[in-house]
């Protein structure tokens, strides 16, 4: 039997799954200064979000007896996975559970920014009525252009295609016959990318690479015309990670015009700041950080992670450790 702390919350089914195998589950938030002074030296798994922060000093603080951090989600960057892997803890998350819930939201957050739905709703509700100035735009005859193409990405070029849109990608690890099977433009260069795209979706990991990847020079090579001629502006929309987007860049571009809209679902500093300056744009709209925050891939990746962790403990094999090479 192990004993596993889940600190920031899980759904109920895995929690049972985890009891019915026999191991003590503890729900608890631990705070940053418990976890300091070595809170988890009594446990031999912790199941984390992002709220958690597992860093190098709170794994040192941890004792010898942790064998496997779970991460109930797809980032990882709120883990240190080399001082984990050098510790013997395996790292597992669950990359699969949310894919559906974070393509939808990406799909929405793109649809309200063309269609100015956040803008005429605070209009609605200061008592106005502006319909000629929330003109928008189509996706249909628009370029796309995804920064990495795994399955989040993949899934939402498809429904782009499917509506009419021309998809493009940027994702140097990626084979290009994956690309061309997909019927998508594969850049070089994500400079290529920015230039050839009106609009602009983020579905890689934050890591040293690609921090700030989203920049000033980048956002002002974006074109404001569509590949059907029609002046749609450029938009970005971020549903992967904070931090990949220069926040203060986007606040310039979108000031100057430079850039059309914006909408985050991730911030680099989270919670954000009700006095963020990108919540003072009026051609900005956020969303807080809830891209798999639905009943179903709650459920999906409660039971996911549960069974990864099961898995390590076990000694059995697990195709989700993210620190293998530190191990």
């Amino acid at each position: 039997m192990a004993r596993i702390a889940v600190t920031d919350g899980m759904d109920e089914k895995a929690v049972q799954r985890l009891e019915k195998a026999g191991h003590e589950v503890v729900l608890e938030h631990i705070s940053k200064e418990d976890l300091l002074s070595g809170a988890l030296e009594t446990y031999d798994a912790i199941i984390v979000r992002s709220a958690t922060k597992l860093t190098k000093d709170v794994l040192d603080a941890s004792g010898d007896r942790l064998v496997v951090i779970g991460r109930a989600g797809v980032g990882v960057d709120n883990i240190d996975l080399k001082t984990a892997g050098n510790r013997g803890i395996h790292v597992v998350n669950a990359p699969r559970a949310s894919t559906q819930s974070v393509v939808e939201l990406t799909l929405g957050h793109l649809l309200a920014s063309i269609r100015h739905l956040p803008r005429s709703d605070r209009s609605l509700r200061d008592g106005k009525w502006e319909k000629k100035a929330m003109k928008g735009s189509e996706l249909a005859g628009k370029a796309l252009g995804l920064i990495g193409f795994g399955r989040i990405a993949q899934s939402v070029g498809r429904i782009a295609q499917a509506i009419g849109m021309e998809v493009h990608a940027y994702d140097p690890y990626l084979p290009p016959k994956i690309a061309k099977s997909q019927g998508t433009r594969l850049h070089k260069t994500l400079d290529g990318l920015f230039s050839n795209c009106t609009h602009i979706s983020i579905h890689c990991n934050l890591t040293d690479e690609t921090h700030h990847l989203v920049n000033a020079e980048r956002l002002a090579s974006m074109p404001h015309i569509g590949k059907d001629g029609s002046r749609c502006g450029s938009h970005i929309i971020n549903c992967a990670r904070g931090g990949i987007v220069d926040e203060d860049a986007v606040v310039e571009a979108l000031s100057s015009g430079v850039l059309t809209s914006a909408a985050l679902d991730v911030f680099e500093h989270e919670p954000v700041d009700s006095n963020h300056p990108l919540l003072q744009m009026e051609h900005f709209h956020g969303t807080p950080h809830i891209g798999a925050s639905t009943v179903e891939a709650q459920a999906r990746v409660g039971l996911d992670i549960a069974t990864n962790v099961m898995d390590v403990l076990s000694g059995q094999p697990c195709d989700f450790v993210v620190n293998a090479q530190y191990l």
